[in-house]
């Protein structure tokens, strides 16, 4: 693939790579969201993306939510007060497109009440506990908040996720709720070393993922509601995934690379969380 030096450059591969995905599915490529994951992302480069129309975006820790979010909003609202042209239309900034936040990583309960006041959705419940936290958190701020239940298809231990042959019922045990609502399901690939086997092994990962995704939908476990599947590799690949997600989770391809030590599995705990308090 060809070095693209402009972020808009690299905005614009991503949504036509992901676009001919969908094709060659036979999908409707507008029927693609693309997360952009702005963890290793500068501000300015978060603010231009945004400029060029961008809505979703995606934070793995809590901190960085509220610290991002605060930010884009204080100066969203100042785009709003900038004069408008010559010619009596608003400046692109002077109208700014509305921010939609996922909170993408691994969620400790002490730190649900945020996510659950900032975030569009949560990408990553995998206890009944976890969703009860949320339940109690969204139920003060008076709304619903949608997640996607994290399932590992991939069976290593040290990912995250319920197993595959748990997520019915915790998705049953979380429509009982008010405040709640499952909206699909997130899985992660392994990490590998980029070779046509480590694919394989990811693919794999994805298929299975897939085919609990089809096999709830055939049993209505859910409702029509659950319509979300993302499927995530680290390193971007999944941009050519065939497996029918329609959630596609973007950081380097649209960002460029992390800095140099930067790297930390986009799933992995916020660092600064203690642990959980009962």
């Amino acid at each position: 693939m060809t070095t693209l030096d402009s972020l808009k450059e690299r905005y614009q591969e991503v949504r036509e790579r992901c676009a001919e995905a969908a094709r060659r599915a036979g999908r409707n490529p507008a029927g693609i969201m693309i997360v952009a994951v702005s963890k290793y992302a500068g501000i300015d480069d978060v603010r231009e993306l945004v400029n060029l129309g961008h809505r979703d975006f995606g934070e793995n820790i809590v901190p960085s939510l509220v610290q991002r979010s605060a930010m884009i909003e204080e100066w969203q609202a100042r785009q709003k007060t900038l004069p408008r042209t010559k010619a009596g239309s608003p400046t692109p900034a002077a109208t700014p497109t509305p921010v939609r936040w996922h909170m993408i990583g691994h969620l400790q309960r002490n730190k649900v009440k945020k996510a659950v006041e900032l975030s569009r959705l949560i990408h990553s419940v995998d206890s009944l506990r976890l969703a009860e936290e949320i339940q109690q958190a969204a139920n003060k701020f008076a709304k619903t908040a949608e997640v996607l239940i994290q399932v590992n298809t991939s069976g290593e231990p040290s990912k995250f996720g319920c197993a595959p042959a748990a997520a019915g019922h915790l998705i049953e045990a979380i429509e009982t709720m008010i405040n709640v609502r499952v909206r699909g399901l997130m899985t992660m690939a392994p990490h590998t070393d980029g070779s046509a086997h480590g694919t394989d092994i990811a693919r794999e990962t994805f298929s299975r993922c897939r085919e609990l995704f089809t096999e709830m939908s055939r049993l209505g476990v859910g409702g029509e509601h659950i319509n979300i599947l993302t499927m995530w590799m680290s390193d971007d690949n999944h941009l050519a995934n065939p497996e029918g997600a329609n959630l596609v989770r973007v950081g380097s391809a649209i960002f460029g690379p992390p800095p140099e030590g930067g790297e930390r599995a986009e799933n992995d705990p916020d660092p600064s969380d203690e642990e959980d308090h009962d």
